[in-house]
């Protein structure tokens, strides 16, 4: 019986809810009165207020909820939310060198460098060099009390990065008990497995006056790999639709190509493959010559039912990954009215990102590799072939698969303390100091780096007088030159592989420092309408930032990166009021004005501030209206300033190939640029089938960002309708200034499509060879592009007994209106609409049912994402029909959970993550930075034991 047949037949009697809920402007319904009504802070305010009063849409979720799944980090299961993109998840996190790992929080996707994430209501030290992008990873996720999530501008209350909201993670204030959990999980498709474990013992000492605490997490997976999972295994590819004509060719229902399966590139293998004339030839496993099928259906350097290269063996849907936590927390009441706190935790992350090896593919004939006839591993047949073809040698397009993929081993070790003291001066003004101190490494190692000069050496072998094989330079073999055979896959030895290759190892410390201070009053002033509230405060932050690059990365295959380094600190001081304005009219129950202003001194660009406006309005008891006007900053991070020029590569499209220009309607103004920059007329190179070269870094001249963010809404608690609520809130974010760089399709679209010529800025960053080929393009940090977007989030929840239980409902969603990029924000006619595109759904949501009857829980809960777009705006403008798969469809999947608590604290919970076993959509594997919310594990069981006293 499979490992988790058991476990879906009892999870199918219910399963797992992630509660989230508003929280919410109303008036307690409890029969106490005012006095014993407990003050608390909710994140947008800083402001104690009574009951859940929340001047702003905050959506609330319990830590205990984001536990229950079989996700391997709080990360993947808050990216679940329609609010967050997926940018960063396991499954997608090794897109950039040095990110392996990483779990990054995206508010509305417009960027994780524009979401604050806080714990306790204070920042935490970065995990990426050079940004103050938090991995959740180095949270204590068993500590976890709740999250809370805030759209909208919030740097008046918490200062810059607030542009899209706030992400704060508010944990358990005294930890008494013992906690022990473990988990464990597995696969239906194929043999990936996880497991999580925690440990949590806190207790109280001196009279209940102290508290102290300590808890250690650990949790690893295995990594997956495209071919072991079989929605993933196939290679597909788009080819030429031959069934499309000069007459036809602008019609919809006559696609320029056709999204095909078995399907890839011919003119590349892991044995080697190289051209005479037309024909293509690759080697056997002993070195033979063969001939390379192409099948019928050829387009270019592609094929299909054909020998090609299936691409997606380079491509790992889940890291090795594995988390290590120790936390240690200590509280103690130094008065009945003020208490002192020292927190701090060591969080170890390691993963490994297993990436393409070294590949040699339309190369210049200098970086090529040659084979000369002479060569000893050529053989006969090999030999007599270029013989009868007059060559002395060959030009071999390879991957290097068998001289070793390249891996990336991230570890990172983040060590950080909080110390403080809150309480309250008398009963009407409290207080809180403190003091944080964080500090992030990474080590990242890149093995299997290909080493150029040792392998040109090493594939320039002779035979010796003694009839070895050496290498040609006789220095190169004093060296330790071992000769390297290509022809064929598996042919290299390992002693050749061990010369030609070596590891990287380069390091980056990230440190953070934060002094702050804080007062707040609920009622400093009384008017007719209520009590004025206030906070105000002031805050020194100081964020340093090195990367440290290998020394002996120049001349491999390994990117060239500069070695950021810089610091900044910032000085900040705000002030907070609640103002209640009317009270007990017909049609005003309660009408309160909020308003906040913060001014910081950056020592990278001086003065700046930010504000906010809002208005709470109680119409009466069931129903509230609140709205706030805000503005943000954020302040260009240490990498956009100090950024060092590095080597980076780029994937393109060349619009001066003859194939590129015959898509267009009017390719007048491009042919004429193309010709001007000297690319020939009949140019149509397959080149850009490769990355090309590029060259990216900071900009000490950056300004700050600066955001306009609106939110409206409305909240639902109809008497009649007990445990019902409903809550719609619209919202909407400008960006301006934003900090970019140019991507380089649009520096080449825009440098070819420029009716005045091409003495432009565009084709400055361009570098084009003898051939037309582009051999580089140059992009730097500039605060030049816009952003709007707005949207519509909605909740409904539904709480009632029922079946001698107890059912907790939810539903949670977003229709986004609109997600635009301006590339140049003077030009508002020129931008790219990503509502509706690939991690862009415009209706997003999420359904949760929880059931609880005696000792036993059971729920389930539905993901839902729109179909999308594979293709914005603009590429559609230019191309309607480009292709046979145009979008990803709806997608939902649905994970179920039940369990059982024991009397003697013992609980066990089984759970199913995709229950239904839902496919990714066609054509994606889920590791891209627009695919990431497309689950591809597949249906995964877990078991959770656990115990508590």
């Amino acid at each position: 019986m499979h490992k988790i047949t058991q476990a879906v037949k009892l999870a199918l009697l219910g399963g797992s809810i992630a509660m989230t809920q508003q929280a919410l402007a109303q008036q307690s319904t409890d029969a106490q009165s005012a006095d014993t009504v407990e003050k608390i802070q909710i994140t947008g305010s800083r402001i104690l207020r009574e009951g859940a009063i929340a001047p702003s849409p905050v959506t609330v979720l319990s830590g205990e909820s984001l536990l229950n799944t079989g996700a391997m980090n709080i990360g993947e299961a808050l990216n679940e939310l329609p609010a967050l993109a997926s940018t960063y998840s396991l499954s997608n996190s090794g897109q950039f060198i040095g990110t392996a790992g990483l779990s990054l929080l995206d508010l509305r996707g417009m960027g994780t460098e524009r979401t604050l994430v806080l714990v306790n209501g204070k920042r935490h030290v970065a995990s990426s060099a050079g940004t103050a992008s938090v991995d959740t990873n180095t949270i204590p996720t068993s500590w976890i009390e709740r999250v809370e999530i805030i759209t909208g501008g919030a740097s008046a209350v918490y200062g810059a990065d607030a542009v899209t909201g706030v992400v704060n993670f508010i944990l358990k204030d005294k930890i008494e008990g013992l906690q022990v959990s473990a988990t464990k999980g597995y696969a239906d498709n194929h043999d990936y497995s996880n497991d999580k474990y925690s440990f949590s013992y806190g207790t109280n000492f001196n009279d209940d006056r102290g508290n102290i605490a300590f808890s250690v997490e650990h949790s690893s997976q295995e990594s997956l790999n495209a071919l072991d999972n079989p929605w993933t295994s196939t290679s597909f590819r788009n080819l030429a639709n031959q069934a499309q004509t000069e007459e036809n060719k602008d019609s919809l229902d006559v696609p320029d190509d056709i999204y095909t399966p078995n399907a890839g590139i011919y003119a590349l293998s892991n044995a080697g493959t190289f051209a005479i004339g037309d024909d293509y030839y690759s080697f056997n496993p002993n070195g033979s010559v063969r001939d390379v099928y192409l099948g019928d259906n050829v387009d270019g350097i592609a094929c299909e039912n054909c020998d090609f290269i299936n691409l997606n063996q380079f491509t790992e849907l889940q890291p090795e990954f594995d988390r290590t936590n120790y936390n240690l927390k200590l509280s103690y009441d130094l008065t009945d009215n003020i208490r002192g706190y020292v927190e701090g935790k060591y969080a170890r992350t390691r993963s490994t990102n297993i990436g393409q090896p070294a590949f040699f593919f339309f190369e210049a004939p200098e970086d090529a590799i040659t084979i000369q006839n002479d060569n000893p591993y050529v053989g006969d047949d090999l030999r007599a072939l270029m013989g009868a073809n007059n060559l002395t040698s060959i030009t071999i397009d390879r991957m290097l698969t068998d001289v070793g993929r390249r891996i990336e081993d991230d570890e990172r070790e983040t060590t950080a303390f909080v110390a403080g003291l809150e309480g309250y001066i008398n009963d009407d003004w409290g207080f809180e100091t403190y003091i944080t101190r964080g500090e992030t490494k990474l080590e990242r190692a890149n093995k299997n780096n290909l080493v150029l000069a040792n392998f040109y050496n090493a594939v320039d072998a002779v035979q010796a007088e003694d009839g070895s094989i050496v290498c040609s330079n006789a220095e190169a073999q004093a060296a330790g030159c071992a000769p390297l055979n290509l022809l064929g896959d598996g042919a290299p030895s390992q002693e050749a592989i061990d010369y030609v290759n070596t590891t990287s190892v380069g390091n980056s410390t990230i440190t953070q420092t934060v002094v702050g201070g804080s007062v707040n009053n609920s009622g400093i002033y009384e008017l007719p309408a209520g009590y004025v509230g206030f906070a105000a405060g002031i805050e020194y932050r100081k964020e340093e930032s090195e990367i440290e690059e290998p020394d002996n990365a120049t001349g491999t295959f390994f990117n060239v990166l500069g070695e950021d380094k810089g610091d900044f600190d910032v000085k900040e001081a705000y002030v907070e009021f609640s103002v209640p304005l009317l009270t007990d009219l017909p049609g005003i129950q309660d009408l309160n004005f909020e308003t906040a202003l913060r001014i910081a001194d950056y020592s990278t660009i001086g003065n700046a501030k930010s504000w906010k406006l809002g208005l709470d309005w109680q119409v009466y008891d069931d129903l509230r209206i609140r709205s706030t006007h805000s503005s943000a900053l954020r302040a260009p991070n240490i990498s956009e300033l100090f950024g060092e020029a590095s080597q980076t590569f780029f994937s393109i499209d060349d619009p001066c190939k003859t194939s590129e220009l015959g898509q267009l309607a009017d390719a007048s103004t491009r042919t004429a640029n193309c010709a001007a920059l000297g690319v020939p007329t009949d140019f149509d190179s397959d080149y850009d089938q490769a990355t090309i070269e590029g060259e990216q870094g900071g900009n000490i001249n950056l300004r700050a960002e600066e955001s306009k963010s609106t939110t409206v809404g409305v909240v639902y608690q109809p008497a009649y309708l007990e445990g019902f609520v409903a809550t719609i809130d619209y919202w909407k974010i400008e960006l301006t200034d934003a900090i970019s760089s140019v991507d380089s399709q649009t520096i080449l679209d825009r440098c070819v499509d420029n009716t005045s010529g091409v003495n432009n800025d565009y084709c400055s960053l361009i570098s084009r060879d003898a051939s037309g080929e582009i051999s580089q393009i140059k992009s730097f940090a500039l605060n030049l592009s816009g952003q709007d977007a707005s949207g519509v989030d909605f909740e409904f929840g539904y709480d009632f007994d029922a079946l001698g239980g107890s059912f907790k409902t939810n539903l949670i969603g977003t229709y986004l209106i609109e997600r635009k990029e301006y590339p140049f924000q003077e030009d508002t006619s020129d931008y790219v609409e990503y509502a509706g595109t690939a991690g862009e759904s415009e209706w997003q949501g999420m359904l949760s049912v929880n059931y609880m009857v005696d000792a036993w829980q059971a729920g389930i809960k539905t993901r839902y994402l729109e179909r999308v777009s594979i293709y914005d705006n603009q590429q559609l403008a230019v191309n309607p029909n480009r292709s046979t798969l145009m979008e990803y469809g709806s997608y939902a999947v649905s994970d179920v959970t039940v369990g059982y608590a024991f009397e003697n604290g013992f609980s066990l919970t089984v759970g199913v993550d995709n229950v239904f076993n839902r496919e990714l959509p066609y054509g994606t594997t889920g590791t891209g930075e627009n695919t990431g919310a497309y689950e591809n594990i597949g249906r995964f069981g877990y078991v959770t034991v656990s115990y508590e006293m």
